[in-house]
């Protein structure tokens, strides 16, 4: 039986759920690992957890958890926003995690953890991003729907559009595309000094792989790389994907060690 998850209060009244697992030795030295989960997914999916065993087979800290609206936390996922979610994460890191950290973004989880990174750069040791989706309220949504969508958006309020990913269709408000909007970062350049790692699977149909590019040249750190898959979809969650994300975390580990 899993474990039920730990709570983190908010300001408003709501919680957070988290699982934290602390390092073997807290004083050897190594960043810990927070991991920013996409939209409308939670903290038991797969990436989340085999991370987890992944940290905790090596002696590594790493916390997981869910967002407003998301999974175990409180609150409705149609009252959440990219704003707020990446206050949570910068909520987990503040009062969770302890010393420098690696976050690890999954699609939103990417746009997320580049977010917390700019709020909090002293406390990122480096990024790696997985089918990161920066920006996607307007490149993905706003800029692909039609008039018809726009026009429910903006007398309504809310949208309810149809998932590839779940039977149930996802929330769309108005408050997150105009939220999303304060927040976009592919525009400029992302003044982050760290390195990144960013994995993007050619065949990813919610997330072209070319944004890979675009972050990787807006990110300001000469030490970025991206890893494109040419047979990997927008989740990279089969062995092989994990395998590769593992990989990638422990060479930038090694990156970090060796200064």
């Amino acid at each position: 039986m899993t474990d039920a998850p730990a709570t983190l209060a908010r300001p408003d009244g709501g919680a957070l759920a988290y699982h934290a697992t602390p390092a073997a030795d807290p004083g050897d030295g190594r960043p810990g690992l927070v991991f920013c989960g996409g939209f409308a997914s939670d903290m038991t999916g797969t990436k989340a957890t085999a991370l987890e065993a992944y940290a905790r087979d090596r002696g590594l800290a790493f916390v997981r958890f869910d967002y407003l609206g998301h999974g175990a936390s409180s609150g409705a996922f149609a009252d959440g926003t990219i704003g707020r979610w990446a206050e949570d994460a910068v909520a987990v890191l503040d009062e969770v995690a302890e010393g420098p950290q690696v976050l690890i973004g999954s699609s939103m989880g990417g746009w997320i953890m580049l977010l917390a990174a700019l709020a909090r750069p002293a406390r990122i040791a480096g990024l790696v991003g997985i089918a990161p989706a920066p920006d996607f309220t307007e490149d993905l949504m706003w800029d692909r729907y039609d008039a018809d969508v726009r026009a429910i958006l903006e007398r309504d309020g809310i949208y309810r559009e149809p998932s590839a990913y779940d039977e149930e269709p996802y929330t769309i408000t108005r408050d997150l595309i105009e939220d999303g909007r304060t927040h976009l970062l592919l525009r400029g350049p992302i003044p982050l000094a760290c390195p990144v790692r960013i994995l993007h699977g050619m065949r990813d149909e919610a997330v072209p792989w070319q944004t890979a590019l675009r972050l990787a040249e807006r990110i300001v750190s000469r030490d970025v790389e991206v890893t494109l898959v040419k047979d990997g979809d927008h989740r990279l969650s089969e062995p092989d994907d994990l395998a590769r994300l593992f990989d990638a975390v422990t060479r930038l580990l090694e990156r970090l060690a060796a200064g």
